[in-house]
């Protein structure tokens, strides 16, 4: 376990194992900078002059033997253009940071925390905890990081402010990390019930409520569009109920955060292609953001009640799958002609949300899905997207994605949408074809929201970075758990 602990010496008394100086891009060399300068005899001037080392964003420069420093190595990294510069930037030079030391015989680290704001201290520890995560569980040899105690060197009147901001950090970390691990597990390992049993350890963990029902329940409360995507596996799909309760909450708000949690979609009888196919043991990413965020939320403890409903099931062919032209019904009455057996997620998603109305009797949903292929065309890996029937409430989740150094754009829903969803056998069909399939996925949900406020996030092309990033590294992101505990915090 990491200590992280605020010092107030100054950084060249510091007798760590290691210095992090972070640098803006061709910074003036005046202030603290030139104390550094000096102390290392001009040096950083001189990488300055060469182009060696500019600052900027993400990029480092180790220095071996710093002389005039206490400790003897000193890592250099860039956080760029000043005049650019937002929190999200020490989020990602703190995981570049992580990343750099990961697998070294670096016990103690010290980082000058630059601002020394609270809200740095929270994203440079977030960042350097995402950044220290690999996914690389299954490997005889792991690159452990070995740090023990991490130092924030800040001036005295600073020390307040940035522990303030720690907290935050390691917990929103921690809890980024937690979901990242649950994507990232083989689907044989990582079934519908293995995801009820983490959700148990979770709620014993923070002394939570929890329900868990299995198909039978399910049956005897109509959740025909569930039971219909997990027709087609041998393993049971499962409906977790996790419930975090303030004394001090409004009494007339309840808060549900859903997730999809399709623990392995290869596609069902409509049978995806075998490339990339390995992937989609993390369709179930909306569910471990969420779980994620639930714990996030037990650890900060907002005085506001919430409850996280996890709609997990397998989606493979078999005889007994679902069939594309089969009708099925949904909890809420409403008939379903399934003409593609891979958009199975809103199935999922439209028995949850109508559970969560009609038997917990939740004021405001957010359901978060590795929904649609069709979100990566709009937005490549850039963006989430948002939908939703409630204007005020997609633009309080688009300030906690920013404020959580996470993002979202909002796409239209208008009612034109919903004929590619007409059916002419059935109430509506469950996929209207390649054209506008983000917004025609979330048009598919809105009729399960009914009058309820509701907003979708469609996390399908942020939930899996598809190559290493100096600050992250590739695989599960577990995106969208930051922002669900941000928007929760708003709440309170």
């Amino acid at each position: 376990m990491m200590q992280v602990k605020v010092v107030t010496e100054n950084f060249y008394e510091i007798t760590s194992d290691m210095l992090v100086f972070p640098v803006y891009e061709s910074e003036s060399i005046t202030g603290i900078l030139a104390e550094l300068n000096t102390r290392l005899g001009n040096i950083l001037q001189g990488l300055f002059e060469s182009g060696e080392f500019r600052g900027k964003a993400n990029e480092t420069c180790y220095i071996g033997l710093a002389a005039g420093l206490a400790t003897a190595r000193l890592l250099l990294v860039g956080l760029g253009k000043a005049e650019k510069f937002t929190e999200r930037k020490i989020c990602e030079a703190a995981g570049t940071v992580a990343r750099f030391i990961k697998g070294k015989k670096l016990g103690r680290v010290a980082v000058v925390l630059r601002p020394d704001t609270a809200k740095a201290a929270r994203c440079f520890l977030e960042g350097f905890i995402i950044g220290s995560f690999d996914m690389d569980a299954y490997k005889t040899d792991r690159r452990e990081m070995k740090v023990t105690v991490l130092e924030l060197i800040v001036p005295p009147d600073a020390v307040d402010e940035v522990e303030r901001g720690m907290f935050k950090g390691k917990v929103y970390g921690e809890a980024t990390n937690f979901a990242r691990s649950l994507s990232n597990e083989p689907g044989s390992n990582l079934t519908p019930k293995g995801m009820a049993m983490k959700a148990r350890q979770i709620a014993a963990k923070y002394g939570l409520g929890i329900e868990v029902y299995g198909e039978e329940q399910m049956a005897e409360f109509g959740m025909g569009a569930i039971l219909g995507v997990s027709r087609g596996s041998d393993e049971e799909a499962q409906l977790i109920v996790v419930r975090y309760e303030h004394p001090e909450a409004r009494k007339d708000e309840l808060l549900a955060l859903i997730g999809k949690g399709i623990t392995f979609d290869s596609g069902g009888l409509s049978l995806k292609t075998s490339e990339g196919m390995e992937k989609m043991k993390y369709d179930m990413s909306g569910a471990a953001a969420v779980l994620g965020a639930i714990c996030a939320i037990a650890e900060l403890k907002p005085s506001v009640n919430v409850v996280g409903v996890l709609a997990c099931a397998e989606n493979m062919p078999s005889g007994k799958a679902l069939k594309p032209g089969d009708v099925i019904r949904a909890m809420s009455g409403r008939t379903i002609e399934v003409n593609n057996t891979d958009a199975e997620g809103r199935l999922v998603l439209a028995d949850a949300i109508t559970f969560a109305r009609q038997h917990l009797g939740v004021t405001r949903i957010v359901d978060v899905a590795t929904l649609t292929g069709a979100v990566s065309i709009a937005f490549g890996q850039v963006y989430a997207a948002v939908l939703g029937n409630d204007q005020l409430m997609i633009d309080a989740l688009c300030r906690a994605a920013s404020e959580a150094g996470e993002r979202l754009w909002q796409l239209p829903l208008d009612e034109e949408y919903g004929k590619a969803l007409e059916s002419d056998i059935a109430d509506c069909r469950n996929s209207g074809g390649k054209p506008a399939g983000t917004i025609n996925g979330a048009f598919f949900l809105k009729a399960f929201a009914a009058d309820t406020p509701w907003a979708h996030i469609d996390i399908a092309s942020t939930g899996w970075n598809m190559e290493n990033k100096p600050y992250i590294c590739k695989g599960p992101t577990g995106v969208a758990v930051r922002t669900l505990s941000e928007w929760v915090l708003s709440r309170a």
